[in-house]
């Protein structure tokens, strides 16, 4: 971490990273537990995501107030659909809600029904060890038994600019990676981009149905930027060394992942084979079941049901749970 990045402690709450941007840190950055910004200026504020239920989001929103009483949110930016970064819209109903057009249709999709992981955590106690995981990692944690999310008011295709008081902030659509729809949120002159979950520091990325191809593209993207603080959708604040640093990641866990689908391996299988030593320490290792899942179906092997994944990495969470 460099010199300047170290006064940012990890912690819960809101971080002033200076000229009007704020970020706000859930640790340990696992599931649910994601991050959000606020862009202030001339009484005027913008903020990048709500949080996964009305009370976390609720809280965060007091502490936003009672720091910055004179500011008045006009504006929030959904970066993705994941209701991680969009539960608590209904809570800002003073502001204009913004996505990308893929974000709004997917949250259309869910708020229709089209919930696979909602539907488990309903019916968890009936869906064995897939229904126990998502209960222990997010079902338990947060209020998730509410009405679908407020949709964005309006929604767009390519770059937006948007002002802040004075000052004009940067809706970049930087999608497909984490999702099809992925926006982030960038200030030029002040070097500060919010990412939503184009980046997760110190946290094993959610990857999905998107290729990762895309995602690292993404990656290559960003670091051709003039960047200098970061809030990730989740982790600690950091620069652009955590977009070389997940870019890596990707590459080398399709690379692996390649090796053993081609010499004929299982896509479980390879998950317990590939080493992370490299990334030892992130929250949510047994996301790379998932991962390989993802793979394995974008090298041509035929998709494995969803709840058969999330055993295999409730299996795995127990086992680290269980070593010394």
């Amino acid at each position: 971490m460099s010199a300047s990045l170290k006064r940012w402690n990890y912690s819960k709450g809101l971080h002033d990273l200076g000229n009007g941007c704020l970020g706000w840190l859930q640790p340990d950055g696992g599931w649910g537990l994601s991050n959000a910004g606020l862009i202030t200026d001339a009484g005027e504020a913008l903020l990048v995501d709500t949080l996964i239920d009305l009370p976390s989001t609720a809280e965060m929103l007091r502490v936003m107030q009672a720091a910055l009483p004179a500011a008045r949110i006009n504006t929030v930016v959904n970066t993705h659909w994941h209701p991680d970064h969009t539960a608590g819209n209904a809570l800002l109903p003073q502001a204009k809600v913004l996505s990308s057009n893929e974000t709004l249709r997917e949250m259309r999709r869910m708020a229709g029904g089209q919930d696979p992981m909602g539907d488990i955590l309903r019916d968890w106690r009936n869906r064995g060890e897939a229904g126990a995981y998502l209960h222990e990692v997010l079902g338990n944690r947060f209020e998730l038994n509410v009405p679908p999310p407020r949709l964005p008011d309006a929604a767009f295709d390519n770059d937006l600019g948007v002002h802040v008081g004075d000052r004009l902030v940067q809706l970049i659509k930087l999608g497909p990676a984490h999702t099809r729809g992925d926006v982030v949120v960038y200030l030029p002159r002040e070097r500060v981009l919010y990412t939503g979950d184009v980046l997760f520091h110190e946290v094993h990325p959610a990857i999905g149905a998107e290729p990762v191809s895309n995602w690292i593209a993404a990656c290559e993207r960003l670091l051709l930027w003039p960047i200098e603080v970061i809030v990730p959708g989740h982790g600690p604040i950091c620069d652009l060394s955590a977009v070389r640093q997940q870019r890596d990641y990707l590459v080398y866990l399709r690379d692996e992942a390649r090796i053993r689908f081609d010499s004929g391996m299982s896509f479980a299988a390879a998950a317990a084979d590939i080493r992370m030593d490299d990334f030892r320490g992130w929250a949510d290792e047994e996301r790379i079941y998932m991962a390989l899942a993802s793979l394995y179906r974008e090298f041509g092997a035929p998709p494995v049901e969803f709840e058969s994944v999330l055993q295999l990495a409730y299996r795995h969470r127990k086992r680290g749970r269980s070593q010394p």
